[in-house]
């Protein structure tokens, strides 16, 4: 379980093909503190640490994950949100969020508002309570963000000059694809909905 408020990001520093599998090796500067069998969401997406070696480790994302992830995009040099599980006794800052990517989505717009930036999102609604709503939330690339002008099809949010520089917002423009986590609460509802109309 996590919250959606990322860490660190972590640079990509080698991707490695094993048959249907990739391992991703990343240099963080909590790697020590890692620990085997660890969760961390890279992206928003829940992977399990399996190597550590000095400032990096390695995590492996199967071919369920890269199909509906951007995981499968990534390269060496491209930088990844981090966030390690949340603590029981920890303060939700952001809001539920449980690692589980349900899809991607495309950046068609970004437009500066005098000091912090409107990303619009864009994507197709893949199953029961895929939406969003405003003032709702969403997780785009592992990030806890508040819903502005949500649209059957697409949303924008709202960053903040520390939410740009402190994640990898900073490389999003018009056509970086992008993971989303849609609220669990509105994918519990919508289910419920469902089985109440038949």
């Amino acid at each position: 379980m996590f919250s959606g408020i990322v860490e660190r990001m972590a640079e990509v520093v080698a991707v490695h093909e094993d048959r249907q599998n990739k391992d991703f090796t990343l240099r963080a500067d909590f790697a020590q503190e890692l620990k085997i069998d660890q969760s961390v969401a890279h992206n928003g997406v829940c992977l399990t640490v399996v190597r550590i070696e000095g400032d990096t480790y390695t995590v492996t994302a199967m071919k369920e994950t890269l199909d509906c992830s951007n995981l499968g995009l990534l390269k060496v040099g491209d930088l990844v949100n981090l966030e390690r599980s949340m603590r029981p006794d920890a303060l939700l800052d952001g809001h539920i969020v449980q690692g589980h990517v349900d899809q991607t989505a495309l950046c068609t717009a970004k437009e500066d508002a005098d000091g912090s930036w409107y990303f619009t999102f864009e994507y197709e609604p893949k199953g029961d309570g895929f939406f969003t709503v405003d003032k709702g939330s969403v997780t785009v690339n592992g990030v806890s963000l508040t819903v502005c002008n949500s649209r059957e099809r697409s949303f924008q949010v709202a960053i903040i000059p520390y939410t740009f520089e402190n994640t990898n917002f900073c490389r999003i423009e018009p056509g970086t694809v992008v993971n989303l986590e849609f609220d669990i609460v509105g994918k519990y509802i919508a289910r419920l909905m469902q089985n109440y109309k038949k």
